[in-house]
């Protein structure tokens, strides 16, 4: 006998067929790519987390980290379309893509503090940070263009105390009247390590210096475009954030050892905990707006920083730097320790 179908199958394949492709649609995953300012490291730690732990895949993306290095410039990627996210180092950055009418925005920033600091020796006096005005000081070219403008401005220091730094720490060790730069997450414990003492470490940003650090950069046409993706990317590194810093990171901490073999689990575990201790993710704004904070005051008063150093002209406009669409809306919150 012919084999026939009933009507009540035919509903039933068509019914089987339309979940398999609600199925297939909820397994189809937007691609992403997040490009570094540097090898893999803790200060990434939250982007490798969401990686790591899944939740890039939960908010339906498919995300690759490309690290950068000493010889990479992977933000030069982003306005060409190479890369839709790169990790800014500063706000300057923001200030300087408007400047040099670069369509790209800020759209989160993951360190409501810049871990820059300046490194001392101990028992030489240095009880306040105005007595590094004493020092001979270590300073990067990069430095010497923005944050050390700022404290010739406010705290009288000097260019002719001012030499050199290539991220070599011996010339520092060998001057005990001398002070070099550094991240609050890295360079203190490399010094402990190699010279045997704990230097006095002062972070700028305990001084007054109000730029936010480690953010969410990607083209203006993405935002426009596909500004579902840009929050969904924002709010997965947000809760990567979380979880990198106050629960279980040991998974993110095996996928950046792994993309940097060179960094030891001391370490990651020393930047960890001076970023909880210094509130470098998670303070200011971001405990009640939570982590990826920004703020309209926050930027302004920045901004008239660096018009006061002479860093940016007065007649940017800065607003354009920035962006507070896919922000400030707490999430993560409930990850937070109680």
């Amino acid at each position: 006998m012919p084999l026939t179908v009933t009507r009540r199958t035919m509903l039933g394949l068509a019914a089987g067929a339309a979940v398999a492709a609600r199925s297939a649609r909820a397994q189809t995953l937007d691609k992403a790519t997040f490009a570094t300012n540097w090898l893999a490291e803790a200060e990434h730690g939250g982007f490798y987390q969401a990686l790591a732990d899944g939740t890039y895949r939960k908010y339906g993306l498919d995300v690759t980290i490309v690290p950068g290095g000493p010889n990479v410039n992977n933000r030069i990627l982003l306005a060409v379309g190479k890369i839709d996210f790169f990790l800014s180092a500063n706000t300057l950055q923001g200030f300087d893509a408007v400047a040099q009418n670069v369509p790209t925005i800020e759209v989160a920033a993951l360190f409501q503090k810049d871990p820059q600091v300046l490194i001392a020796h101990p028992d030489q006096g240095i009880g306040k940070f105005e007595d590094l005005k004493k020092l001979t000081l270590f300073i990067s070219k990069e430095g010497m263009a923005s944050y050390y403008q700022w404290l010739k401005a406010d705290y009288g220091f000097t260019d002719a105390q001012a030499k050199p730094y290539t991220s070599n720490p011996q010339p520092f060790l060998a001057n005990k009247k001398s002070a070099m730069q550094g991240y609050v997450t890295s360079e203190p414990f490399a010094i402990e390590k190699e010279a045997k003492f704990k230097p006095k470490v002062f972070l700028l940003a305990d001084q007054g210096l109000s730029d936010y650090s480690t953010l969410i950069e990607t083209r203006r046409a993405l935002v426009e475009n596909k500004p579902d993706l840009v929050q969904r990317f924002v709010n997965a590194s947000i809760i990567g954030w979380y979880n990198y810093i106050y629960h279980d990171n040991s998974a993110a901490n095996a996928l950046i050892k792994k993309q940097n073999p060179e960094m030891s689990d001391d370490l990651l575990a020393y930047s960890v905990a001076k970023m909880k201790q210094y509130g470098i993710v998670d303070s200011g704004d971001a405990l009640t707006l939570g982590v990826g904070a920004m703020t309209d005051v926050r930027m302004k008063g920045f901004f008239d920083e660096m018009v006061r150093a002479g860093v940016v002209k007065a007649g940017l406009d800065y607003r354009k730097a920035y962006t507070l669409q896919f922000v400030n809306k707490k999430v993560g919150l409930d990850l937070r320790p109680k």
